[in-house]
């Protein structure tokens, strides 16, 4: 995504300074960059750039289906003239939408990358299961429910 130079706007203006500096500060959806990766069968990585920023100045939230990394850089030295200024040291909020039963197994800032490592726990009594079928006699809950298919023995739901 290009930035937009506002830069002529601000000479035949007068008094949208201000519009245009919140246009320049607001938030960037693409920005910090990051990667998604699948490396297991159950197991992601959320990879991203946030060069400049330490452990203190990034914060990682879980609640509910989202997953809120937010960065907050302190105040910069007062005393400090910046002539150019490349590097995109900003606050930031990445929100990520995540399946259910995913949680945040650890996170972990190194070379300015911070990687999120993530696990999909399913609940044993949500995963699939193989249910065997026996050659006993149903329950006598279950006879009630069941009907004899005619010609080939086997038991089957009443239509409603």
């Amino acid at each position: 995504m290009r930035s937009f130079d506002y830069a002529p706007l601000y000479r035949t203006t007068v008094g949208f300074d201000r519009l245009f500096n919140m246009l320049d500060s607001g938030p960037r959806p693409d920005w910090p960059p990051y990667n998604i990766e699948k490396i297991g069968e159950h197991d992601y990585r959320i990879t991203m750039a946030v060069a400049g920023f330490s452990e203190q100045e990034i914060e990682l939230t879980q609640h509910g289906p989202e997953l809120i990394v937010t960065g907050h850089k302190n105040a910069e030295d007062e005393g400090r003239q910046i002539l150019h200024r490349g590097l995109a040291i900003g606050d930031f909020k990445q929100v990520f939408r995540i399946a259910d039963h995913v949680k945040v197994k650890a996170a972990a800032l190194r070379d300015g990358l911070l990687s999120i490592e993530l696990v999909q726990e399913i609940p044993e009594e949500l995963k699939p299961r193989r249910i065997p079928v026996g050659g006993g006699s149903p329950s006598a809950e279950a006879s009630n429910d069941t009907v004899r298919i005619a010609g080939d023995g086997r038991a089957g739901r009443k239509a409603a």
